[in-house]
Parts: C-alpha cells; sequence; structure tokens
C-alpha cells in the first residue's frame, strides 16, 4: 500500500498541512480568517492547497502560540521582514512587551499560588467540616460582582 500523493505540485490539502504542520486543521481555518494566513487557493476539486511557505508560516504561528503570544503580537512579527534593521527593533520591541505581560502573569500566578496555599493551609482535616469550603463560602458572601463601565466585571468588596 502506498500513501498518498502530497500533492507537492499543487500543495498540500488541508489535512496533510495540519499533520505536516502541527496546527489543527480548524486552527488553519481560523488562522485564514484572522489574517495570519492568506486563504488558501483551490484547487479545481474546491479543496484548500497549502505551499510548503504556508507550512512554514503555520509552524511560526504554532511556535508563537505555544509562547503564548497574542494574534496580534504574532501578525506584527509575520509582517516583520528579516532583513531590516527597523523591522529587527519591531521585533525586539513585541518581545519585550510580550515579556512584560508574561512578567505581569507571573505575579498574577504567584500571589494566587499563596492565596491557594493560605486556604489549603487552612485545614487540617480534624474539624467536623471543611474549613476549605467554608472559607470559600465565607469570601463568597464578602464579595460581589458587578459590572463596570464596558461591561469589565469588577469585584466590590461587601461589608457584612
Amino acid at each position: 500500500m502506498s500513501k498518498p500523493m502530497p500533492f507537492s505540485d499543487q500543495g498540500y490539502r488541508i489535512g496533510q498541512a495540519a499533520e505536516k504542520s502541527g496546527v489543527s486543521a480548524a486552527n488553519i481555518r481560523y488562522y485564514e480568517t484572522q489574517g495570519l494566513l492568506a486563504p488558501a487557493e483551490r484547487g479545481d476539486n474546491s479543496y484548500r492547497r497549502y505551499s510548503e511557505a504556508e507550512l512554514h508560516q503555520l509552524r511560526f504561528i504554532r511556535m508563537c502560540r505555544a509562547m503564548d503570544m497574542s494574534l496580534d503580537e504574532v501578525r506584527t512579527l509575520l509582517a516583520l521582514d528579516l532583513s531590516s534593521k527597523s523591522d529587527c527593533d519591531a521585533a525586539c520591541d513585541t518581545l519585550d512587551e510580550h515579556l512584560s505581560h508574561v512578567r505581569e502573569r507571573l505575579a498574577e500566578l504567584e500571589a494566587l499560588e499563596a492565596k491557594l496555599e493560605a486556604l489549603r493551609n487552612g485545614c487540617d482535616g480534624t474539624g467536623p467540616s471543611c474549613r476549605i469550603i467554608e472559607a470559600l463560602h465565607r469570601r463568597a458572601d464578602i464579595e460581589t460582582v458587578s459590572e463596570g463601565r464596558a461591561g469589565a466585571v469588577t469585584r466590590v468588596a461587601r461589608h457584612v
């Protein structure tokens, strides 16, 4: 039994492109709608066809997304020229902004970790009821959620 031809002269079908790039077919379609990847050319049978260059672009997108970059950050990097000094500066700026975001998120996660550890340490399993669940219920009674400007959710402490 022979393998199906990769259609290298006409490109790869979306399933083949997904397999070769490590990006799901659904994400390939999504990246097309988001402008990260030009809409694929269609063969006579109307199947999408992807070139080697597009496979490379999909792998690039996958790698950036694995580093938790936003679609806008990926879009910025994709638009840059490898040989331009100003584009290199733009790439550095994009990465610096992303690093700043990552550092903010790390600080948020460290604060969350401390809260979770304090919550966990508040229960030794010897009481008649679970102190973790009780603490969560107390906190739910103290905090209410209200809708702020532009639909943003903000937390407001209620004084009980």
